[in-house]
């Protein structure tokens, strides 16, 4: 039996418990960085692997082979009696989740699991289960399975369902949307049935409002950045935690709040002042100095940003990757409409 993890935190306390099987950390970080579709098999792995390297300071040979391993662990999954995915409400956790029904839903196979047409007959699929929750009996304001002690974490086990065609079906469908370089296809998605994954919707939902609004040219996750610091909280433990409260629904690690922060810090026009760390430091991963050090405040455009008085794309253009959607001046802009609470196109 093979269970799979989103991360490390809960594969290491089930393997303390008493559920038996192989625990394995899927990780990656697809909520982050380029996942467009079309790619080979061997392009994707190269694309991620650089992607990973550059936002967190991981060597790009070392997870170049993490990531085949990866592959390799799925593809030979058919050999498994069970596999059991562990899974989350938030988005975070969805993308993954639906990158790996969109993988079981084609079967084990030679190519990425990325949206593309497939190639060859599938293998065997092996029995699939589904271990997802949003809450947990006791535990207010739940985030995750990572809270979970090893007993607590084992009592999911007899609860697991077994996962349906019809979540295969939407799972595939989820992540070909997610990554269309047209992100209305997403929205086309959240037009139809979603039930047979309960906390698709809300999580894809959010995933539209990371898109620039039309009333500033920021996303929610920077937008609520700039609101929070605005209110007083100037340092990283407290603005990320108040992040988080805020918006759990993002399942950010702390690693991916400081690449958005990154993005305005390190502007043409910067949004974000930091003080207290050298500013050598800032285009860097997160680290402990800046998670225990750095001071954050408003500058003159981050405030015009926030009133809506600048446009933030207009001021400091954009280049950043929303799935397989990439925000670049020269390409198509994308926007996202609170009023109508859908894209719109400029």
């Amino acid at each position: 039996m093979l269970h799979l993890h989103n991360g490390d935190s809960s594969a290491n306390t089930a393997r303390q418990s008493s559920l038996s099987g192989e625990h394995f950390a899927f990780r990656e970080a697809l909520i982050d960085g380029p996942t467009p579709a079309g790619l080979s098999r061997d392009d994707w792995r190269r694309l991620r692997a650089q992607h990973l390297a550059d936002s967190y300071g991981v060597d790009l040979a070392e997870c170049e082979r993490s990531l085949l391993a990866q592959e390799e662990l799925l593809e030979h999954s058919a050999d498994q009696d069970e596999v059991v995915l562990w899974f989350e409400h938030d988005l975070f956790c969805q993308v993954h989740l639906v990158y790996l029904l969109d993988w079981f839903a084609h079967g084990t196979q030679t190519l990425p699991r990325n949206g593309t047409d497939l190639i060859g007959q599938p293998a065997q699929t092996p029995r699939l289960s589904l271990v997802c929750i949003g809450e947990f009996p006791g535990k207010q304001n739940f985030r995750g399975l990572g809270e979970l002690n090893s007993e607590e974490l084992a009592s999911l086990y007899p609860a697991r369902q077994p996962i349906t065609e019809r979540q295969l079906k939407l799972g595939k469908a989820a992540w070909q949307s997610y990554c269309s370089n047209d992100p209305t296809a997403i929205e086309a998605l959240l037009n139809e049935d979603t039930s047979a994954l309960p906390f698709l919707r809300e999580a894809f939902e959010a995933h539209l409002h990371r898109f620039p609004a039309v009333e500033n040219g920021l996303g929610r996750i920077e937008n609520r950045a700039l609101q929070f610091i605005d209110e007083g909280a100037d340092s990283f433990s407290g603005l990320f935690q108040r992040f988080g409260e805020a918006a759990p629904v993002y399942g950010l690690g702390d690693a991916q709040f400081w690449l958005a922060l990154k993005r305005l810090i390190i502007a043409v026009e910067p949004l974000i002042e930091v003080s207290d760390i050298p500013q050598a430091s800032l285009d860097q991963p997160l680290t402990p100095e800046i998670a225990r050090k750095a001071k954050f405040r408003l500058t003159p455009a981050g405030v015009a940003v926030l009133n809506n008085e600048v446009d933030s794309v207009t001021l400091n253009g954009i280049d950043q990757w929303l799935g397989g959607v990439h925000l670049e001046i020269s390409g198509r802009s994308w926007r996202w409409d609170e009023e109508s609470g859908h894209l719109k196109s400029e």
